[in-house]
């Protein structure tokens, strides 16, 4: 059973995907992530790339984020997101795209930055690092950003990015990896 754990939708009781489609973020590794984040989730504004469910999102908004936006390619998916923002009462703070996000990211260039980013696509797409460096490259992260990054077999070598400051870096039972980094940026940032 998915649910918010904590802040003002605490205990609210999410639905997600029938079957093998959508692997939700396991209790123990999304209380990590938001244990590590904790202090940096107020008014920020939140991008949950690959959506699933929406947890991600829905629990950064019942911990004080100012609003989101839920990508998925499956329009399946993005109707359980809704009616999961719906039961939290985040409906109105929330915007839904179904897209898949190399398209997401090409249409929406300079359009909007976020202040954190959940990046947790199936774990054999393995394209984690990718969505981060298309993020990145076009302009979606605000200096200061937070990218959580989940992945299976993926295994992110943090040394080649330079753009960012590795919080956290750990490995959870044999099949996920979990990266909680922060964009510092590239010169064109600061230009």
């Amino acid at each position: 059973m998915l649910r918010i754990i904590t802040g003002t939708a605490k205990g609210k009781k999410l639905i997600t995907l029938e079957g093998e489609a959508t692997r939700p973020t396991s209790e123990r590794i999304k209380e990590a992530v938001f244990s590590s984040i904790q202090f940096d989730i107020e008014g920020r504004k939140i991008l949950d790339l690959f959506a699933g469910s929406g947890q991600m999102g829905l629990e950064a908004l019942s911990r004080g984020g100012s609003s989101v936006k839920f990508v998925d390619s499956s329009r399946e998916a993005v109707e359980v997101v809704k009616k999961n923002a719906q039961t939290t009462g985040f409906f109105d703070r929330c915007k839904f795209v179904v897209s898949d996000y190399r398209n997401y990211i090409r249409k929406a260039k300079g359009t909007e930055k976020f202040d954190l980013v959940f990046i947790d696509p199936p774990y054999a797409m393995e394209c984690s690092l990718n969505a981060l460096n298309l993020l990145a490259g076009a302009g979606f992260l605000n200096l200061g950003c937070i990218a959580v990054l989940e992945s299976g077999t993926e295994e992110i070598n943090t040394a080649e990015l330079s753009d960012f400051e590795v919080l956290k870096s750990t490995r959870y039972g044999k099949k996920t990896f979990v990266n909680i980094l922060i964009y510092r940026g590239n010169e064109s940032d600061t230009e």
